[in-house]
């Protein structure tokens, strides 16, 4: 067994960061817009000190090597395959899974579509997708979301966005060194209209509807944020309504970008999901 430092998947090649025991059990951690793997970079130690090895890829579009021209190249089953091609790489039958924001949407829809390569969900701020549409009506989170329809437009949201994202990300409450490292991700050769995509892709066939029963059949953990300015209140509550598994809801007092300014946090509540106590201090 070693470690993986890349794996391919239909000519495309995506960096991950591999750590832990190479003989723990597998925590693969996905990344949401507009991070890269660098937003678990202060939660993997903890994992890999209690014994568990962490796979952290940069997603589709983030990473250099896997950066296709187009939307359709983005859809969610697309991105879902993606993830267990890197599973399958590590030779890893199964996984628990840990998702924020966009990977968060990944998350779900791998445990939906995949739950035999999924043992344990945990979700960071992203509320099941059927939560979310249900929310839509009723409630404020269509005024939440309004910006996605901005981001439907060709090359707009990139002119409008691009300058301006460092202040836009640090007057969203992300600590500046994170803001500063998504900036300079965003700034490379087709990177913000890759990541994008990601939302372009929902209106197409296959873009954002779950198959199957449109329920997660894997014990599951949702982590939420009662001061999140994308993802309100109705749909965070409504999650419950479609995991039929064992299930955990935690509130905490935070905004959306729980991994950059909560990790000690996040971390304890990504071992309890798993089962491990956090360490003290």
């Amino acid at each position: 067994m070693e470690r993986i430092h890349q794996f391919s998947r239909d000519g495309l090649t995506f960096e991950v960061d591999d750590s832990g025991p190479l003989d723990g059990h597998v925590v693969l951690l996905l990344h949401g817009f507009p991070a890269d793997r660098s937003s678990w970079a202060a939660i993997t130690p903890a994992l890999g000190d209690a014994g568990y090895r962490t796979l952290v890829p940069d997603q589709r579009g983030y990473s250099p090597g896997a950066r296709p021209r187009g939307r359709s190249a983005y859809r969610l089953r697309e991105l879902v395959r993606d993830a267990v091609a890197l599973l399958d790489a590590a030779g890893a039958p199964s996984a628990t899974v840990v998702g924020h924001d966009w990977g968060g949407f990944v998350a779900w829809w791998l445990a939906m579509a995949a739950p035999q390569r999924v043992e344990r969900l945990v979700v960071v701020s992203t509320p099941h997708p059927t939560a979310f549409r249900r929310s839509l009506l009723g409630s404020a989170q269509a005024l939440r979301s309004s910006y996605i329809a901005l981001f439907q437009l060709p090359g707009v949201p990139e002119c409008l966005i691009g300058p301006r994202l460092g202040r836009l990300l640090r007057s969203s409450g992300l600590p500046a060194r994170q803001a500063d490292a998504y900036t300079a991700t965003m700034s490379g050769p087709g990177a913000l209209t890759a990541a994008l995509n990601w939302y372009r892709a929902l209106l197409l066939p296959g873009g954002g509807r779950p198959g199957g029963d449109g329920l997660v059949h894997v014990p599951t953990r949702y982590v939420w944020g009662n001061r999140d300015q994308a993802l309100g209140r109705r749909a965070a509550e409504l999650t419950e309504r479609y995991v039929a598994a064992p299930y955990a809801f935690v509130e905490l007092d935070e905004n959306h970008w729980i991994p950059e300014r909560s990790p000690t946090t996040l971390t304890r509540e990504i071992l309890a999901a798993l089962g491990t106590p956090a360490a003290a201090g």
